[in-house]
């Protein structure tokens, strides 16, 4: 066992953040405003850590100011802060979602920004709707981010990531920025539900470019699974896309995932699937007549469109301004987002619990005795929760006498 095996992870980080490497690089401009200035004296946590403290509030600020310039770098090296599982990293992201967060309270920002989630089943063809998609709003003059989330082995954790390589155009473009990122097999996606739920993968990444300049941020999931309701408290607005499949398609889809969309697309309505496509738009718009509306401001619409052609692209645009621009005048949407971070709050303490109890030797001794009497049916699931939240509660207590 390492020598440092048994001090405090934050201090096991401290160790690491000291030795790595400071990087330089030149920032791209950007239209944000100059970096706001922060104390170096911000506290992390541990009041015996001063030397890490000093260093990362550094490197962080450094990186938060880097960040605010636009630059891909930063941004790059923010994205990887949030996805590491290392203690230190965990803790520098953090810190810079506090900077990233001051700032936007002390210089809003001048141009609003819009977090659209898309999904839908495999083959819909997301990623070419994507990258059209993509392409038509930086002709409009808008800064482009896509967190692109690939199917990824549930055994091995292996990804082909291969999302980034079916948009050449858009992730060549100068104000865009797509990032691949492996769902780790869970279905729904966005990078393995559980393990980002801890660190606000999503909710973080989502912040980090908005502060990079980014005012359109497209989010795309594996598929239509149980997490969608996860990525649907995450954005600003729920769009799910079909293809010209009939109506085997719109009976394998779930009650549930239709009633969270807030506007459908129906791709490939194009060359001999245009009928099919018309076809299944109508499925769709009599269907979400006997849904509930996710919101009461909104009625669900139906569009029609051809990414290989390029075709209603621009009303599919239009109706998500629309959602927009109505959900804004009635203040709903600031509502929506304020929401989100109290859910993600509570999403936070649940795994940071979930954590402790994983890394407490006493705990993980207690619980493996109580997994065989679970699994031989000598123990309720329900008096074995009860039992290790009880001892992980006397540890605390023994710890702080």
């Amino acid at each position: 066992m390492p020598a440092n095996a048994s001090r405090p992870l934050i201090y096991q980080g401290a160790r690491h953040a000291i030795a790595s490497n400071n990087t330089s690089t030149t920032d791209r401009s950007s239209s944000f405003a100059p970096a706001y200035s922060h104390s170096k004296n911000t506290k992390i946590q541990a009041p015996l850590i001063a030397a890490y403290s000093t260093v990362a509030s550094s490197k962080t600020l450094k990186l938060s100011e880097q960040l605010a310039q636009g630059s891909r770098y930063a941004l790059a090296k923010s994205i990887t802060l949030v996805e590491s599982s290392r203690s230190d990293h965990r803790a520098q992201a953090q810190q810079l979602l506090s900077y990233i967060l001051k700032k936007q309270r002390d210089q809003p920002l001048t141009k609003p920004t819009f977090r659209i989630g898309l999904s839908g089943s495999p083959g819909v063809g997301k990623s070419t709707f994507i990258e059209a998609f993509g392409m038509y709003l930086l002709e409009q003059g808008h800064k482009v981010a896509v967190l692109a989330v690939d199917p990824s082995s549930s055994r091995t954790g292996g990804s082909i990531l291969g999302d980034k390589t079916r948009m050449t155009e858009l992730s060549r473009a100068d104000d865009a920025y797509v990032r691949p990122s492996p769902s780790r097999g869970t279905l729904g996606g966005v990078s393995n539900i559980q393990d980002f739920t801890s660190r606000f993968y999503l909710n973080q990444l989502l912040t980090n470019f908005t502060a990079a300049g980014y005012d359109v941020t497209l989010v795309e999931t594996v598929g239509v699974g149980q997490s969608e309701t996860m990525v649907a408290e995450m954005v600003d607005m729920f769009v799910l896309l079909v293809g010209p499949g009939g109506g085997d398609e719109l009976q394998g889809l779930k009650k549930g995932i239709v009633e969270l969309s807030d506007l459908v697309v129906v791709n490939k309505a194009d060359g001999k699937l245009a009928d099919a496509a018309r076809a299944v738009s109508m499925d769709y718009t009599s269907a979400i007549k006997f849904l509930q509306p996710p919101s009461p401001l909104w009625k669900t619409k139906v569009l029609r469109v051809s990414s290989r052609e390029n075709t209603g692209i621009d009303k599919a645009w239009e109706a998500m301004k629309s959602y927009f621009d109505t959900m804004t005048s009635a203040n709903k949407l600031t509502e929506k987002r304020g929401a989100q971070r109290k859910v993600w709050m509570w999403r936070q303490i649940t795994s940071e619990l979930v954590d402790r109890l994983n890394s407490d030797d006493k705990v993980k001794q207690h619980v493996a005795e109580l997994e065989s009497k679970v699994f031989d049916g000598k123990m309720t699931s329900g008096q074995a929760a009860d039992s290790v939240v009880d001892v992980f509660l006397n540890k605390v207590k023994e710890d702080r006498i």
